[in-house]
């Protein structure tokens, strides 16, 4: 299968109480994930724009900084990510992230889940 740049699904939504939206482009859609998960996005935050602080239960998060830098809430523990780093979100854990650099941030966004 595949899916070209204007076939992808584009949405623009807050989430978690971030301040700003995500500008995210759906790479697999409902039903494509056999069960395994249930998101895998191109994320882009602007300038100020952030994914608030959040917890997950019953599945994990993965972020892989693609552009840019941000801050990365790590259970309350923050941490600078540039392009090139993996963040991971363990089942039960919380996590945000937030762009506080002068130009867009871009990231891969997996979520699977783990019962």
């Amino acid at each position: 299968m595949i899916r070209r740049k204007e076939d992808h699904i584009r949405f623009d939504r807050q989430i978690a109480g971030g301040p700003g939206l995500i500008h995210a482009t759906q790479l697999l859609n409902e039903g494509e994930f056999h069960d395994k998960g249930r998101l895998f996005n191109i994320v882009r935050l602007g300038p100020g724009e952030a994914v608030g602080r959040h917890q997950h239960v019953g599945d994990m998060e993965v972020y892989h900084i693609l552009k840019g830098q941000c801050r990365y809430d790590d259970n309350g523990t923050e941490v600078m990510l540039q392009a090139g780093d993996t963040a991971v979100c363990p089942d039960g854990e919380w996590h945000a992230v937030h762009n506080d650099g002068p130009g867009d941030m871009e990231m891969v966004c997996l979520i699977l889940f783990t019962r």
